[in-house]
């Protein structure tokens, strides 16, 4: 199966008052079917500030999973902007919409996050949790204007699949009928969970998530990356993603010259992969919050 490449196509916002009339647009997007807590969010200190922020959430979340890291960064000066993936945040929790999302979607909303955030700020950052890591490893790759790219325990391959089986894999998700799978197979859709996230995740929906995975593995073999510096964040008690292909990831961009930072959080955290939103289960974010925050700012 050909490898799709997926390129970027910037629009900058030319201030703040159009940078704020796209978020508008984005939140325009989300009906009445959007759970409150689901929609797209922006804080904003009502001017383009120094430094503006976007977060991408992760797969079957929702933006409120990086609300609160969000206040942080908005107590900080920041404008922060956090977009509602596609087909996500339904109140809905079983809905099937999640099994039509496309990597093109992915990358097409991370333009506009990233076009928006240049309105918003004169000096502008990305991060992604999971899926969301995913999309800030396309934007470091492909968008020079970031000044700094982090991707947090990104999704670029996934356990207990085998890496050197993940291509096949890949095409065989995206070619093969939808199953819906269960996070919890015991629970099901009883198990605990934050009310705008899904219980359930498609196998299509994993199979665009690694296509565009696979389109910045591609890029990165023949171009450097575009962003100035970037850090990638693992969880060394990650079950759901395979620390060791964002570990090649690093390498093929450092073989480019890429500007690239590590840090794993170590396993005797005992972390989940969702170590962000406060809403999960044996969430530690009095430990993971503040290393966070120094490591997506930087210098």
């Amino acid at each position: 199966m050909p490898i799709r490449i997926l390129r970027a196509n910037p629009r900058p916002a030319a201030g703040y008052a159009e940078a704020v009339e796209r978020v508008a647009a984005l939140q325009a997007k989300d009906t009445d079917l959007v759970h409150p807590l689901g929609r797209t969010a922006l804080m904003a200190h009502g001017r383009r500030t120094d430094r503006a922020i976007v977060f991408f959430h992760g797969y079957t979340n929702s933006p409120a999973q990086f609300r609160k890291l969000g206040e942080a960064f908005f107590e900080q000066g920041y404008n922060v902007l956090i977009p509602r993936l596609p087909h996500h945040g339904l109140s809905d929790r079983l809905t099937a919409d999640h099994a039509l999302l496309t990597a093109g979607e992915l990358t097409a909303l991370a333009d506009e996050a990233v076009d928006i955030a240049l309105g918003l700020g004169e000096q502008v950052t990305a991060a992604g949790l999971s899926m969301g890591g995913v999309m800030a490893a396309w934007v470091a790759q492909e968008r020079p204007e970031p000044a700094r790219v982090a991707l947090i325990a990104p999704g670029l391959g996934v356990r207990p699949l085998p890496r050197w089986l993940t291509r096949a894999a890949t095409h065989m998700m995206l070619r093969m009928p939808n199953i819906f799978l269960w996070w919890d197979p015991v629970l099901k859709d009883k198990a605990p969970g934050p009310p705008s996230t899904y219980p359930r995740y498609s196998t299509h929906a994993v199979g665009q998530m690694l296509s565009l995975s696979a389109s910045v593995r591609a890029r990165a073999k023949k171009v450097a990356p575009a962003a100035r510096s970037i850090v990638v964040v693992t969880n060394a008690s990650d079950m759901s993603v395979d620390n060791g292909t964002a570990q090649q990831q690093v390498a093929l961009w450092r073989a480019r010259g890429g500007n690239v930072e590590t840090y794993q959080f170590p396993a005797e955290l005992g972390l989940p992969h969702d170590l962000i939103d406060p809403a999960q289960a044996n969430q530690r974010i009095d430990v993971v919050y503040p290393v966070l925050v120094e490591l997506v700012k930087g210098n």
